[in-house]
């Protein structure tokens, strides 16, 4: 299932380039169009201080593919196929969902490629950057199992497309670009409270060999707790559309 999602992403390539290039383009304008009039308040270049919220700009654009996938696969009547093959429900989603994943792995790689070439200088220790991987691995994960359930809630791709914005839409209102305390009170009190501010500054403190006290432990708590619970929800869905 997985290989079947991977090469039906390499058919649809202008899908594929949209998931890749959008990261890449977002970090070169908040670098450089945006980067010199942002305060960070610390003495951490722009692009240094940026690259973790790009980074989970990448899980969301990727996993809107997932999304998108489960929908027109609904749609097309090949899920039908496959379960008069008494091929699981559950590994039918879990091949979109890790086909997911490596897409994200791809374009995390290039971002960070990028992020180097213009000046990215993590101080991370060898445990650091094996933490800063297993968080954003977690998180794309959740996030993706998450676009699954997204896709068998939607009636259309389009449909999935949208729902998926506002997953994709959460790390703006957080640390991501700009610190918290920078923003309204009612905006700062929301952006927080919400789990992409959490996992942003995990990464943060990990990638700058900063201290993050508990808060890579919160992270992994609600990249859990989205996980169980659209996983889920998926199944439920799931048997819902398809009996």
């Amino acid at each position: 299932m997985t290989g079947r999602s991977l090469r039906l992403s390499r058919r649809t390539v202008d899908a594929l380039i949209t998931a890749l290039a959008l990261p890449v383009l977002l970090l070169l304008i908040f670098v450089y169009f945006f980067g010199g009039a942002i305060n960070t308040g610390t003495d951490t270049r722009y692009v240094t201080y940026v690259v973790p919220g790009v980074l989970l700009l990448c899980a969301g654009f990727g996993s809107a593919g997932t999304a998108v996938a489960v929908t027109e696969d609904l749609k097309g009547g090949i899920i039908d196929r496959f379960r008069s093959l008494d091929v699981g429900g559950t590994a039918i989603l879990a091949g979109h969902v890790l086909a997911s994943v490596a897409r994200n792995v791809l374009a995390t790689a290039l971002v960070l490629a990028l992020a180097f070439a213009i000046g990215f200088r993590p101080t991370a220790t060898p445990a650091g950057w094996l933490a800063a991987t297993g968080l954003l691995l977690a998180f794309v994960l959740a996030l993706s199992w998450l676009s699954a359930a997204v896709g068998l809630l939607a009636k259309s791709p389009e449909a999935a497309n949208g729902y998926t914005f506002f997953v994709s839409f959460l790390p703006y209102p957080s640390s991501a670009f700009v610190p918290t305390d920078s923003m309204p009170s009612w905006l700062a009190a929301f952006s927080d409270h919400q789990p992409v501010t959490t996992v942003i500054d995990s990464l943060r403190a990990l990638l700058l060999d900063q201290p993050a006290g508990s808060t890579p432990w919160l992270a992994l708590a609600w990249c859990a707790g989205i996980l169980a619970g659209a996983v889920g929800l998926a199944e439920v869905l799931f048997r819902r559309r398809v009996g």
